[in-house]
């Protein structure tokens, strides 16, 4: 009683928001650093682990791009330069897209989001809960011939991606022992 008598004699309240950018931003089923949802923020507080294969917005098949010859580091450039291992925009999809087969029912979802100017909203498979204080890049794990099969699996045989690995310290601190990584604690935590 005594925080909502707070929160009431502060001016904030409890009733939802109804203007057109919070509706938006209140229903986007897009990942975000924030939380969209009061149970995306309880998750999130308990680091409540969501599905490990979340349904996505569009049937995105590894196998397929893979067995063309394309490499990860076609769509997810950011790996070899950073932290994340980024995500490509609808533009790019659609530079190959425009041509390769147009018709398919995916396709035409991703053109939707091209046409709309909107960004596919993927779901997070995986990542590190703020509590965590995980400081980790993809680029180290690149540059020394770590493969991303070793935590992502057989992208070869996967359609929409799956969690493989659930990265806990053991499984972390197992692979630097294995590879001769350092394994401080400042090497993966700020």
């Amino acid at each position: 009683m005594l925080l909502l008598g707070a929160i009431a004699s502060s001016g904030c309240s409890l009733a939802p928001r109804h203007d057109p950018a919070s509706a938006r931003y209140d229903t986007s089923p897009a990942f975000t650093s924030a939380h969209p949802t009061f149970l995306s923020t309880v998750q999130d507080y308990f680091d409540m682990e969501p599905p490990a294969d979340p349904k996505q917005p569009i049937a995105f098949t590894h196998k397929v791009h893979l067995a063309h010859g394309m490499q990860c580091t076609d769509c997810h450039a950011g790996v070899e330069k950073g932290p994340q291992a980024s995500l490509p925009s609808v533009k790019l999809c659609m530079q190959c897209h425009q041509v390769i087969d147009p018709t398919n029912p995916q396709i035409k979802k991703v053109a939707a989001y091209y046409n709309k100017g909107e960004e596919i909203p993927w779901q997070r498979v995986y990542w590190f809960y703020p509590s965590a204080h995980v400081w980790f890049w993809h680029a180290p794990h690149i540059h020394n011939g770590i493969s991303c099969a070793t935590c992502h699996g057989d992208m070869t045989q996967q359609t929409t991606a799956v969690r493989y690995t659930t990265f806990t310290m053991g499984v972390c601190l197992n692979c630097h022992r294995q590879h001769h990584a350092p394994v401080d604690c400042t090497t993966c935590h700020n």
